[in-house]
C-alpha cells in the first residue's frame, strides 16, 4: 500500500475559482496592488488573488491549494521532487514542459495549463501510464521522490509518446536525468519510462485546452499600479516597463532568481519577467550569425546549437537537469554571470556577442566585455539583454567542450572548458577559449590563445600551453573543488583536447553509452 499511497492521488473538484489564502511576507505588497493570476488546472480556469510577486509555485501549491502531492526536496531545483508540468501554445499547439516548481515563481504561469501529480488519473481511478508503469515496475519505495518522477515521466509520454516516438534508455535517462532517488535505484524507474508506451493510450483534448488558453491569454494592457509582477508581451512594452522601474527584479525563468527566495529568503516588490516577450523568444537564422532571443529557453537554445555542432550534444544534456533547462533561459545564464555557469565558457569559445537594448538604443559587444566582476556587469539600470549572437559554423572548426562536476548528470561544475581551434597544414591558424569556475568571472583565456596561435600543432606546442593555462587564472579552493585542482585540470582538460585530436578513444565518459537491457 506504501506504493499505491506514494503517487497516486485522487482529483479534487474540477472547477473551482479560489482566493489565494496566502502570507503577506513583503511589507510593500497589498491586495490592491498584486495583480490576479490565472491558469488552467483540470479543464477549469483557477482564478487566485493577492498572490505576492515572490510566491513560488511550490509554495502556491502546497500552501494555498492544499495540493500536497508537490514535494519540497532540495528548494533550488536539484532534485526534482517538485517537477509539475506546465502546457503552453506555441505556434498553433501544445508544448508541454516538466519544471521544477520550488524555484519557479508562481506569477510566471499566468496563462498558461498546470498539471500536478494530483492530476493524472483519470475521474474512475484509472491511472495515467506513467503511474502505471512505475506501479508494475516497481519504481517506488519510500515515495518521497516519486511524484516528481512521475511527473518527468509524464512529461515525457506528452512529447514523445503521443508523439508517436519510442522512448529508448538513452532517451529515458537524459528526461529523468533532473530527478534524484536515494533507494529505488534507477533501473526500475528507467523501466517504467519504456513500458509507458507499452499501456493504454492517455489522451489529451489539445484542441478545447488551446481554445482555453486562447481565451486565458494576458494582455500588456493594465493599470500601471498593478506593477507587482509585469510580463511584458512585446519588446516595446519590456523596454518601456524597465525604463521606467530600474528597480524591478528581472527574472527569465526564475532558476537562479528562485534560490534567493528559497535560500536567502529575498522578497520583491516589483518582478519584471522576459519570458512572454514575443520578440525574444525567437531563434532567428543570419547568413553569419545565428541570434538566440534571451527569452529561449535553454532547452531550445542548446537544441539549435546542437543542430548546428552535433557535438555539444552530450555537454547540452549535462547542464542541469531536463525540468531545469525547460525554465531557465539563455538570457538569464548570460546575464546572471555566474563564474560557474556552463553556458558563457562555451559561447566565449564560440565567439559570441551580446545585444543590449533599451528606450534609447541598442549596443553590441563580445560577451566575456560583459562582466566587471562577481555577478556585475556593464549594463545599464534601463538595460536588458536581448539577443546572444554567435556565429555560424566555419570550415575546419575543431570544437569541444568539458564539463567537470562531482556528479556527472544534473550537478554545477568545478571546472568548464571550451576549446575551438582552426589548424590547417598542421599549424594553429585560431584559437578560442573559454573558461568556468576559474576566476570571478567567466573569462576567455587569451595567454593560452597567443600560444597556440601560428604554432605547429604538436605535442611540445600543447605542452607549452598546457603551463600557460595552469598559470593564466587563480581560482579560488571551494566546496567543489581546491585551487590546485583546478589548475591542475585546466591542463589536463587542454591534453584530453590534444590527445581526442589524434585519434584516441575511450579517455572521455562521453563515449559511455547506455544500453538497453537484454
Amino acid at each position: 500500500m506504501r506504493l499505491i499511497c506514494s503517487f497516486i492521488w485522487r482529483p479534487a473538484p474540477a472547477c473551482f475559482t479560489l482566493k489565494a489564502m496566502t502570507r503577506m511576507t513583503h511589507p510593500l505588497t497589498d491586495s490592491n496592488s498584486v495583480k490576479t493570476l490565472r491558469f488552467i488546472r483540470r479543464g477549469e480556469v483557477v482564478s487566485l488573488n493577492n498572490v505576492p510577486p515572490s510566491r513560488t509555485l511550490l509554495a502556491l501549491l502546497r500552501e494555498d491549494l492544499h495540493l500536497t502531492g508537490t514535494k519540497e526536496g532540495c528548494g533550488e531545483g536539484d532534485c526534482g521532487a517538485c517537477t509539475v508540468v506546465l502546457g503552453e501554445a506555441e505556434h498553433g499547439s501544445l508544448r508541454f514542459r516538466a519544471v521544477n516548481s520550488c524555484i519557479r515563481l508562481a506569477h510566471s504561469i499566468d496563462g498558461m495549463a498546470l498539471w500536478s501529480v494530483e492530476d493524472l488519473a483519470a475521474k474512475d481511478g484509472t491511472l495515467h501510464p506513467a503511474q502505471q508503469a512505475m506501479l508494475q515496475c516497481h519504481g517506488s519505495q519510500c515515495g518521497f521522490c516519486t511524484p516528481g518522477f512521475v511527473m518527468s515521466l509524464f512529461g515525457m509520454y506528452q512529447n514523445h509518446v503521443c508523439q508517436g516516438q519510442t522512448i529508448t534508455r538513452e532517451l529515458a535517462q537524459q528526461d529523468l536525468s533532473g530527478n534524484l532517488c536515494r533507494c529505488t535505484g534507477y533501473r526500475p524507474i528507467l523501466d517504467a519510462a519504456q513500458r509507458m508506451g507499452t499501456l493504454p493510450r492517455a489522451a489529451i483534448d489539445e484542441a478545447d485546452l488551446l481554445q482555453k488558453l486562447e481565451q486565458l491569454a494576458p494582455s500588456d494592457i493594465g493599470p500601471e499600479a498593478d506593477f507587482s509582477y509585469k510580463s511584458p508581451k512585446t519588446l516595446d512594452a519590456l523596454l518601456r516597463a524597465r525604463a521606467a522601474h530600474p528597480d524591478a527584479q528581472l527574472v527569465a525563468g526564475c532558476t537562479d532568481v528562485g534560490l534567493s527566495v528559497t535560500k536567502l529568503h529575498q522578497q520583491f516588490s516589483k518582478v519584471l519577467d522576459i519570458t512572454k516577450v514575443a520578440e525574444l523568444r525567437r531563434i532567428e537564422q543570419h547568413p553569419q550569425h545565428i541570434a538566440v532571443g534571451a527569452a529561449v529557453t535553454l532547452s531550445d537554445a542548446f537544441a539549435a546549437l546542437v543542430a548546428d555542432r552535433p557535438q555539444l550534444q552530450t555537454f547540452a544534456t549535462r547542464f542541469a537537469g531536463l525540468p531545469v533547462r525547460n525554465s531557465g533561459t539563455l538570457g538569464g545564464n548570460v546575464a546572471n554571470g555566474s563564474p560557474i555557469g556552463d553556458a558563457m565558457p562555451l559561447l566565449i569559445a564560440l565567439g559570441a556577442s551580446v545585444a543590449l537594448m533599451s528606450i534609447r538604443g541598442q549596443r553590441e559587444l563580445p560577451l566575456e566585455q560583459l562582466y566587471t566582476g562577481y555577478r556585475q556587469n556593464v549594463m545599464a539600470g534601463d538595460e536588458v539583454l536581448a539577443w546572444i549572437k554567435l556565429p555560424q559554423p566555419t570550415d575546419g572548426e575543431n570544437l569541444k567542450v568539458y564539463k567537470i562536476s562531482k556528479r556527472y548528470d544534473d550537478d554545477i561544475s568545478a571546472v568548464c572548458l571550451a576549446i575551438k581551434l582552426h589548424i590547417d597544414k598542421g599549424a594553429v591558424t585560431h584559437a578560442s577559449i573559454g573558461a568556468g569556475g576559474v576566476a570571478a568571472t567567466p573569462v576567455r583565456a587569451v595567454k593560452t590563445e597567443a600560444v597556440l596561435m601560428g604554432q605547429s600543432w604538436t605535442e611540445a606546442t600543447v605542452q607549452k600551453a598546457m603551463a600557460t593555462l595552469r598559470t593564466e587564472f587563480s581560482p579560488i579552493s571551494d566546496m567543489r573543488a581546491s585551487s590546485a585542482y583546478r589548475v591542475e585540470v585546466l591542463g589536463n582538460l587542454l591534453r584530453r583536447y590534444w590527445l581526442e585530436s589524434q585519434g584516441q578513444q575511450q579517455i572521455n565518459l562521453e563515449s559511455f553509452t547506455l544500453e538497453d537491457p537484454a
